[in-house]
């Protein structure tokens, strides 16, 4: 059971964590100090670092949770399932309890209104790309794991994960330019590129 003391200190890096999100979608990542965020919440810039490592990690945060609850449900995935298979029943299929990992923390809103600025922020992309080759990279072991095969000769597991975060990466990028900003256009799309992936491989493209 969660102590007084632990309830504070949860409550406390929640609010640095929101008013964060909220000033670099309002005023830019770049512009924003971590000495506002702190005075935003009525903490020093010291208990801000108690907390967080700087800009970036807290810009990353939720997301970091997102992915972590990704991973957890692919090695949740039936055993008899193929790897592609598993990625993307683990994602349709967990996108409600995703949803509840970024409410438990932020608005749904919020977040994918961060996602939006990190789209739209050299510095932030380049770290998103980074830390999303780390993703892939684990999600890649995981596969190898499941289907006995060793991830450093066999190329199989790296290769499902590569199409499969190429996917994601698309149906992220047309879904921050578009005008439907809802939760359930990002899963939406997805699926709909997902069903798209065996003719984009394999198929031709002209037109009839």
């Amino acid at each position: 059971m969660e102590t007084l003391r632990e309830r504070k200190k949860r409550r406390t890096r929640e609010a640095l964590l929101r008013a964060a999100l909220e000033l670099f979608t309002s005023r830019g990542y770049e512009r924003t100090t971590v000495d506002e965020i702190a005075e935003a919440v009525d903490v020093s810039q010291r208990t801000f670092f108690r907390y967080f490592a700087g800009k970036e990690d807290v810009a990353f945060t939720v997301q970091e949770m997102t992915e972590a609850a990704f991973v957890a449900a692919v090695r949740a995935r039936p055993p008899h399932e193929a790897p592609m298979e598993a990625l993307r029943q683990a994602f349709l299929e967990g996108w409600e309890g995703i949803r509840e990992t970024v409410e438990s923390v932020v608005p749904v809103e919020l977040y994918l209104r961060m996602y939006r600025t990190i789209e739209s922020t050299p510095a932030l992309l380049a770290a998103h790309l980074r830390r999303s080759a780390a993703t892939e990279e684990t999600l890649a072991r995981l596969l190898a794991e499941r289907e006995g095969v060793d991830v450093d000769t066999d190329p199989r597991p790296r290769l499902a994960v590569a199409v499969f975060g190429g996917v994601i990466r698309v149906s992220e990028r047309q879904w921050s330019t578009s005008e439907d900003d809802g939760p359930e256009a990002v899963r939406t799309l997805t699926a709909s590129y997902l069903d798209q992936l065996g003719s984009a491989l394999t198929g031709h493209w002209r037109a009839a």
